[in-house]
């Protein structure tokens, strides 16, 4: 079986970081591949071709509109078999483009965590669920990564076809290699401080303020670590200092070497509203961190309350304090074994089949018609 896939998502990054596995083994089969996302840089060789689309992050921009307009004449002209969609704004418009084609692709939309759900703001849920809904004809298959998204696929029957896998996978080799040797008084940090580590994109959505917040509920031998960068980054690092505990906390900024932190680190800490099935707590799972992280989807998919962690309620920064001391109560060698245990099946190995089984079952329907 041969043909040509494309696959869409809002950014360049989110495509070469996540599934450049799958692109791969498409190339492998002797498939063609295009990608098209916003930022994609002047010349790439993650695929056969590159489309460039003007995506904004406000969903009824001009300019999304266009992007749609170029995704629609790259299906007519290409002509391709499979149409793989990722990230919800990239997602919608990819299905528009679709709406006019009377011979369409297959499409597939793999869903990394819907925000719809519970503790999603209203007017934005209501917007992004009526999107959802209006997409669900040019959706032939939905791949969803965790408990919650598989009951709101199903509640609002948003494709006749929901199937839940275990994420994209995780390449765990990458950590498993030699690091560097990293000292926590390099960060600032005393020697024998318990040093806690989210690494994230500085978002609403990530919540960092909650984990500065905590910071004046624990001991001063209690220290953080937030690596990476973004939008509310400054922000954090104006909260820290308001909050007198700048000192207590380590902003390095984008790292690539993440296992080198995860090594350096006691436990690893997160404050998200929601999440797909977040990569940093499996790769610090399989460490064998213990993970503290607020009761949202994708975490309690992963983390055991009280085994491999422990879990809080949402935006509680007095109850994540309480939630982090509580890991004194755990046998962390045990911890760390149920831990590591507990991710294996989220491994690139055991999942890229998976997934690529339910891509290569669409085509395979789309032969047998």
């Amino acid at each position: 079986m041969t043909g040509k896939v494309l696959f869409t998502a809002s950014s360049y990054d989110h495509l070469e970081r996540f599934h450049k596995p799958y692109i791969d083994e498409f190339r492998r089969l002797g498939f063609e591949t295009h990608v098209a996302c916003a930022a994609a840089p002047e010349r790439s060789d993650l695929a056969d071709k590159t489309i460039r689309l003007p995506l904004k992050k406000r969903m009824l921009s001009l300019k999304n509109f266009s992007a749609a307009g170029l995704l629609r004449r790259a299906m007519e002209t290409e002509r391709y078999d499979l149409v793989v969609s990722h990230t919800a704004l990239a997602a919608f418009f990819t299905r528009l483009a679709m709406r006019w084609i009377k011979d369409r692709p297959a499409s597939a939309v793999m869903v990394h965590g819907y925000l719809f759900g519970k503790d999603a703001p209203i007017f934005r849920g209501l917007v992004l669920r009526l999107a959802e809904k209006l997409s669900a004809k040019q959706t032939d298959l939905l791949l969803v990564m965790n408990g919650e998204d598989l009951e709101l696929a199903q509640r609002y029957s948003l494709c006749s076809r929901i199937v839940k896998v275990p994420g994209v996978g995780v390449d765990f080799s990458r950590l498993d290699a030699p690091s560097r040797e990293r000292t926590r008084g390099e960060l600032g940090f005393p020697e024998g401080s318990y040093v806690l580590l989210n690494a994230a994109e500085f978002s609403a959505r990530k919540s960092q303020s909650v984990l500065i917040k905590a910071m004046q509920f624990l001991p001063g031998n209690f220290h953080l670590i937030l690596a990476g960068t973004g939008d509310k980054l400054n922000e954090c690092k104006k909260l820290a200092v308001r909050l007198g505990v700048s000192d207590k906390i380590a902003f390095p900024g984008r790292v690539e070497d993440i296992g080198g932190l995860m090594r350096l680190a006691d436990a690893y800490v997160s404050a998200s509203r929601s999440e797909g099935l977040p990569f940093s707590v499996m790769e610090a799972l399989h460490l064998g961190l213990p993970v503290v992280a607020s009761r949202v989807k994708g975490h309690t998919d992963l983390v055991e309350d009280g085994a491999t962690g422990a879990l809080y309620p949402y935006g509680d920064a007095k109850a994540c304090a309480q939630a982090v001391l509580s890991l004194s109560s755990l046998d962390a060698e045990a911890a760390a074994r149920r831990a590591e245990a507990s991710v294996s099946e989220y491994s690139l190995e055991r999942v890229l089949p998976q997934v690529m089984e339910q891509y290569l079952s669409l085509l395979r329907d789309r032969e047998d018609k």
